[in-house]
């Protein structure tokens, strides 16, 4: 008989949590595999991982006007549900194994141009608790191409002021790094830190706190950093976007591809492409530009 799903969940959440699983991975996993469940309660098809009805699963949320990375992350979550309930004697075999994934459209994502992020900036221009947190936050990842979530997991002994760094406990994949800011961050950072003794959870440790005595999470930094992109009139903005933004700026300035591979925390070459790849003409010009190689004879 196959088992209950619904009821093995909070098991498998257990054990995600056991492996060090990044919180935003084990909401993905979770949220994948419920809506699958909710899925099958609405079309009358038996709650069970069959092969075929993933692949029905799949191409109704396609259909349906899901992005194609949705898509491949709600099967991705399955796929890792088998998984755990094969390794947990749950099942006699994955019947997910070797099913393919959606394929992903190749997306250029534009970075904010300098007026945009200059924009972005004026908007936090203010002295009150939320003014400092926010123009920190902007600063701090369009500088150092933080992710959203390594941002958020940061806490008050990861900064280090007088020597301008930040330490990653935990980037994707488990590995930390350190990642280094200039001069303005530095004084934005130092601010915040400042107004937020006066916070009612200042003997707490995250290092971002939220303006009703609580802590700020990922859905808080979404929020706050959306709501400003909408005071400096930024249209499609994503908090990821500052991340494309860092690279961008890096290259432009002409930092090297190593060094901004070792600050992003990027392991494959193909990921800096693929962050760099919607200015990389403009950068290429104005390379071509400084060297001048048709200044012949």
């Amino acid at each position: 008989m196959p088992p209950n799903l619904a009821s093995l969940l909070e098991s498998w959440e257990l054990a995600l949590r056991a492996e060090r699983k990044a919180p935003m991975t084990i909401k993905s996993y979770l949220a994948g595999v419920n809506r699958y469940l909710h899925w099958c309660g609405t079309t009358g098809i038996p709650a069970n991982l069959d092969r075929r009805n993933v692949a029905r699963f799949v191409a109704g949320l396609l259909d349906g006007g899901a992005e194609p990375a949705t898509a491949r992350a709600r099967q991705l979550a399955l796929r890792r549900f088998a998984a755990w309930l094969v390794d947990e004697g749950e099942l006699p075999t994955d019947p997910l194994l070797g099913i393919r994934p959606p394929k992903l459209d190749t997306k250029i994502v534009e970075p904010l141009s300098t007026d945009e992020l200059t924009r972005l900036i004026r908007v936090c221009q203010g002295r009150d608790f939320i003014d400092r947190r926010d123009e920190a936050i902007i600063r701090l990842m369009t500088e150092t191409g933080c992710r959203a979530g390594e941002v958020v997991a940061l806490g008050l002994a990861d900064l280090d002021l007088p020597n301008g760094t930040a330490t990653v406990r935990r980037g994707k994949g488990g590995r930390g790094r350190s990642v280094p800011f200039g001069t303005q961050t530095t004084r934005s950072l130092d601010r915040y830190v400042r107004v937020r003794r006066s916070h009612r959870l200042a003997a707490t440790s995250p290092l971002w706190l939220g303006d009703r005595g609580k802590t700020l999470g990922y859905d808080g930094l979404y929020s706050a950093l959306s709501a400003r992109a909408t005071a400096a009139n930024i249209a499609g903005f994503h908090p990821h976007k500052l991340r494309h933004t860092a690279a961008h700026r890096w290259l432009a300035a002409g930092g090297s591809e190593g060094g901004l591979m070792a600050v992003a925390g990027w392991t494959r070459p193909d990921m800096l492409i693929r962050y760099t790849s919607a200015r990389a003409s403009d950068r290429a010009a104005a390379e071509a530009r400084m060297l001048d190689l048709g200044n012949v004879g």
